[in-house]
């Protein structure tokens, strides 16, 4: 794998301040990173946008929008406000695309959540399409479904892009979430044309925490290699970002992480 795709997601050093990861990104050759809004928050906007172009640095995409199921109505146009205060700061940071994390159920109707988030992105669209951003749904895996996302699998994400016939509308493919799914590449040959995102990581077995155990590239059971060339064969070449969200990892130096991220993903994606 070209070391030029290789995106640094910032929730890979999570310990770490922005300005630490987009630093040592430059030193070790990588031009892009994925910032989330929480580290962009603490750095304050403008200065996130200083700092990434200063280290050389393009933007694959920000995390995260989404969370849009709630109780009650003025929950739900509060999660819309904050939608599209994450586009804003899409735009600003220079990436075209909004990674969508879409929600749990506010209570035991999974069916209504599940509409309550097709009926944000549609709310949204005309927004995204004035600030050239991109709405990216990533389905997560089946045990997120109580407590993050509602949308389980691509087959699902990929219905709703197609009913909402958008081209601000796409997908995130991430392997942690769907690699175990059968019918996988069937839906990523469906995605083509409006994958907008590629994640990468690994299954360790066991898992020991369904967020925080993802493993390095290599260190778990997801065929990486073939994914990304069925992904490529739907049409997308752009920028792979290493997610990996793993409490051991994060206690470990962030040079180290770095390097140990891109020695991974040239040997094993």
């Amino acid at each position: 794998m070209e070391l030029s795709r290789l995106s640094m997601n910032q929730i890979t050093a999570d310990n770490y301040s922005l300005r630490e990861v987009a630093e040592a990104c430059e030193s070790e050759g990588i031009k892009w990173i994925g910032p989330w809004r929480h580290k962009v928050a603490e750095t304050g906007l403008k200065e996130s946008v200083k700092i990434i172009q200063q280290a050389g640095l393009k933007v694959s995409g920000l995390c995260r929008g989404g969370m849009f199921p709630a109780a009650s109505k003025a929950e739900r146009m509060a999660n819309i406000d904050d939608n599209r205060r994450a586009i804003d700061e899409a735009a600003e940071l220079g990436t075209d695309v909004l990674v969508l994390v879409c929600g749990s159920s506010p209570n035991r109707d999974i069916d209504a959540a599940r509409g309550m988030v097709e009926e944000g992105i549609e709310t949204l669209i005309p927004y995204a399409e004035q600030a050239n951003v991109k709405l990216a749904i990533e389905p997560l895996h089946p045990m997120f479904a109580a407590d993050r996302s509602v949308i389980v699998t691509l087959g699902q994400a990929n219905d709703m892009v197609e009913r909402l016939v958008s081209s601000q509308v796409g997908v995130v493919i991430d392997v942690y979430h769907v690699w175990w799914d059968p019918r996988l590449y069937d839906e990523i040959k469906r995605a083509a044309g409006h994958i907008y995102g590629f994640h990468v990581n690994d299954w360790s077995v066991p898992i020991e925490n369904t967020l925080t155990s993802r493993g390095m590239m290599g260190d778990g059971v997801i065929e990486l290699t073939r994914i990304r060339h069925a992904v490529e064969s739907a049409g997308y070449n752009g920028p792979v970002e290493v997610e990996i969200l793993n409490s051991d990892l994060w206690k470990m130096p962030y040079k180290e992480i770095l390097k140990r991220t891109k020695q991974t993903f040239l040997e094993h994606v």
